[in-house]
């Protein structure tokens, strides 16, 4: 679940070039790094996922500007009918 990360004192624009980051990696499938070299080996991980900085993205859009990205939903509707 977002957190809002990026909604206080981030713009949109710097938010957008955030995701826009984070989207290149994922499509170039560098969200973990591996390599190794004569029995050694190293991994590299971001500080936070892409997948997750994604998630921020998005909350953060639809806090900073909801006209244009959406409102974010916050109630939870329950039905407790047959189905």
């Amino acid at each position: 679940m977002a957190q809002g990360l990026f909604t206080t004192g981030f713009t949109v624009a710097e938010v957008r070039a955030i995701q826009e980051k984070a989207k290149q990696l994922v499509l170039e499938q560098k969200t973990i790094m591996q390599w190794g070299e004569g029995g050694t080996s190293a991994q590299k991980q971001f500080s936070m996922p892409p997948e997750k900085v994604l998630e921020e993205c998005r909350y953060a859009l639809r806090r900073l500007d909801p006209e244009t990205y959406g409102r974010n939903i916050t109630r939870t509707r329950v039905s407790f009918e047959e189905a």
